[in-house]
């Protein structure tokens, strides 16, 4: 996974993560991303990892998915929210290709501390690690949360003492739906890529304008996490189909137009990261 986050940096667009609420999102973002030929991370929270089936089922199943659909574009499997060091190890076992440890909530010296143990842990088993500084505001999977800007100096330390691979620092964006306009810290995100050189994490970006998005981009972040508008697309199809036709009960016929629907937002949100045809 590094070398395509490394790449992307270098080269001003972002992978974009989608996260994985059910087999339909599998399918359908990787057919989205086959088609616009983009690499694509798929993401589990580790709030609905239960939800999902459990590490090794839900990576299991997206590999075999994988296999299956005959892609043939660089797929990445990520825990999102790794809630515990012993978490992210399990996802590491299970086979994941990245895992986020989310030691926001903790002091400075505490995220360090148990950050590093992450990843020393993943790099043995050449897995890359993701962590985060500061708080992500908002409401989604059970995250729940203010905004809380990271500071400049967390974000050197914890980067570098911990020898991370890449890193969210929080920056006025929210998971959910936002109340009102996004408000990004674009000058405290110059001068956090400036002090570090490794790519960084947007979470939250459902909502932000296409604007914001290359602005981020172009200070360094190289993934960026997108859930909601995704969510709202396909229960809003949901929706629709069960209003038009109200005798509906075979699950196919009303599955497949919301798959429809995930598709096309995938394919407009790669758009926006301009990861179309990279690979």
């Amino acid at each position: 996974m590094n070398s395509f986050i490394q790449k992307a940096k270098q080269e001003h667009y972002a992978i974009p993560q989608i996260n994985v609420n059910g087999l339909i999102w599998i399918e359908s973002i990787l057919k989205a991303a086959e088609e616009t030929r983009s690499p694509i991370i798929l993401g589990t929270t580790d709030k609905v990892i239960e939800f999902l089936g459990g590490y090794q089922f839900i990576c299991s199943t997206i590999k075999n998915k994988i296999k299956a659909m005959d892609i043939t574009i660089p797929v990445i499997i990520h825990l999102d929210h790794g809630l515990t060091v012993e978490n992210c190890k399990k996802a590491v076992d299970a086979g994941y290709d990245s895992v986020m440890f989310d030691g926001s909530k903790l002091s400075i010296d505490e995220n360090i501390k148990q950050t590093k143990e992450v990843v020393d842990y993943a790099h043995k088993n050449n897995v890359i690690v993701e962590g985060e500084v500061g708080a992500i505001g908002g409401n989604e999977d059970g995250i729940i949360g203010t905004v809380k800007y990271a500071d400049l100096d967390d974000c050197i330390n914890l980067a570098k003492e911990a020898k991370l691979d890449t890193l969210a620092p929080a920056l006025g964006s929210v998971h959910g739906k936002y109340q009102g306009e996004p408000d990004l810290g674009f000058t405290e995100m110059e001068e956090i890529q400036k002090a570090i050189d490794i790519p960084l994490v947007l979470h939250g970006a459902s909502g932000i304008s296409d604007e914001d998005l290359l602005k981020a981009i172009h200070l360094g972040h190289a993934k960026i996490n997108f859930n909601t508008e995704i969510n709202i697309a396909w229960s809003n199809q949901i929706r629709q189909t069960l209003n038009e036709d109200v005798s509906l009960f075979n699950p196919q016929q009303i599955l497949n137009p919301s798959k429809e629907a995930i598709i096309e937002t995938v394919k407009s949100i790669i758009h926006k990261c301009t990861s179309h045809n990279r690979v």
